[in-house]
């Protein structure tokens, strides 16, 4: 598991919706993030600064705004001397509010990137925090293949070779969805749920072997693939043995850590004549039921213990 970071010239240029731009600090664009929390310093500029978020983006409002544009002279050099004592790495004027000349100064000399947005605070706030969740979410990369099926985000995984690319295919022409083949990199957006993507050099292509690689989204159109899914089920395929016993009650409620996340796992063994996608689609329809409360394999035991305590199954048939 990798918590990467976000440098803060991809904030600048890939987000047009915060509505940035730079003001100084141009040398320290390459300035990492590493924290999904922002920081407003306004307690911190008054000078307690004790348990002050320095290595967050700090952001100026309104408030803190008015409050640093109210001291002069001796006050404010002695007010940007102490904040600048830290090490920042980017600072945000929201509102238009242009800052003093002084933080423009420090900025340039310490290589802190300055922004400004029009954006008001509220706002902007609730646009980077996004951003950010995004951006620094918990990652790994696991070989497989997503696919929505039924609107269930299920993570095909198995050995190579073992079917997993032509299970997804066989679903897609049957009208469901991929979404990454091969390499699915799996971020984690809460302490509950996982989101899968593809990379956007493999996103919408698959490998068949004897085909090669194949464009999903322009054989079988753009309803076929969509770019990320809530992984709600793990399916892993295994070469059928008769020396392997596999789950035939669907009692037993296996789970896979992701990320530090349970998923439901179902162990799926594989040998010529099963139709895999249909069983698939099956184990899709079960898993929807199952968020909804319903569950089949416990409603039958329920009942056979029922009959059971009241005599009407025979505990020790007559063998014929």
């Amino acid at each position: 598991m990798s918590v990467p970071g976000i440098n803060v010239s991809n904030i600048l240029k890939d987000h047009p919706e915060l509505g940035l731009k730079l003001i100084a600090g141009e040398n320290g664009l390459q300035n990492r993030i590493h924290s999904s929390e922002i920081n407003r310093p306004g307690l911190s500029l008054t000078g307690f600064y004790e348990s002050f978020a320095h290595d967050r983006i700090q952001i100026f409002g309104k408030g803190e705004w008015a409050y640093i544009t109210s001291k002069e002279g001796e006050d404010m050099e002695k007010l940007a001397a102490d904040f600048f004592h830290f090490h920042l790495n980017c600072i945000i004027f929201t509102h238009g509010n242009v800052p003093p000349p002084i933080f423009v100064e420090y900025c340039d000399r310490l290589n802190i990137p300055l922004l400004g947005s029009d954006v008001s605070t509220h706002k902007f706030i609730t646009l980077i925090s996004q951003i950010l969740d995004r951006s620094l979410a918990p990652r790994t990369m696991r070989h497989g293949v997503l696919i929505e099926v039924f609107g269930i985000g299920i993570l095909l995984s198995g050995k190579s070779g073992v079917g997993k690319s032509e299970t997804a295919l066989e679903l897609i022409e049957r009208g469901h969805r991929l979404v990454a083949d091969d390499m699915v990199e799996i971020r984690r957006l809460s302490e509950s749920y996982l989101i899968g993507t593809c990379s956007d050099l493999l996103r919408h292509h698959m490998e068949i072997r004897g085909l090669g690689i194949l464009n999903i989204k322009d054989i079988f159109g753009i309803g076929s693939v969509r770019d990320h899914k809530l992984i709600e089920l793990i399916i892993h395929l295994e070469e059928w043995t008769d020396e392997k016993e596999f789950d035939r009650t669907g009692l037993e409620n296996r789970t896979e850590e992701v990320l530090g996340v349970n998923i439901p796992l179902i162990k799926l063994p594989v040998r010529p004549g099963r139709n895999i996608p249909i069983i698939v689609e099956t184990a899709a329809m079960n898993q929807r039921l199952k968020k909804l409360g319903k569950n089949a394999a416990a409603e039958f035991s329920q009942k056979l213990n029922i009959y059971l305590q009241q005599g009407k199954v025979e505990r020790n048939p007559p063998q014929n």
